[in-house]
C-alpha cells in the first residue's frame, strides 16, 4: 500500500466524497485507511467500566484505500503515488501530476 500515516488525502467516492483529511491509521492487511473527520459514525453504547455514562459516541471508521487519493503538496490537487529511484539507489515517493517528491524516503 502506497499511502502512509500523516498523508493528506481526498475522498473520491461515498457519502464523504470531496472531503479531505489526514490519514491517522493505515490497515494494510484489510486495504483500508482511517482519515480524520471522514466516515464518522455514531455508536450507541451501554454503560460500562470504560464509559460509565454510556450514551452516543462518535467514532471514525476505516474506509477502503481505493476510495482515497493523496493530495499533491505542491499544487494541492489529488494525484497518484509512485516511486522514483535516485542516483544513490534510494527510493522516494512522488505524486504523479507534478513529479515532485514527497518528503518521506523509502
Amino acid at each position: 500500500m502506497k499511502l502512509r500515516k500523516g498523508d493528506r488525502v481526498v475522498v473520491l467516492a461515498g457519502r464523504d466524497k470531496g472531503r479531505s483529511g489526514e490519514i491517522t491509521a493505515v490497515l494494510p492487511n484489510r486495504q483500508k485507511v482511517v482519515v480524520g473527520g471522514v466516515n464518522v459514525v455514531k455508536r450507541h453504547t451501554k454503560p460500562s467500566q470504560k464509559h460509565p455514562q454510556g450514551g452516543i459516541l462518535e467514532l471514525t471508521k476505516p474506509i477502503p484505500a481505493a476510495k482515497v487519493m493523496m493530495v499533491d503538496p505542491q499544487s494541492g490537487r489529488p494525484g497518484r503515488v509512485g516511486y522514483r529511484l535516485n542516483a544513490d539507489g534510494s527510493k522516494e515517493r512522488v505524486v504523479k501530476p507534478s513529479k515532485q517528491p514527497k518528503v518521506t524516503k523509502v
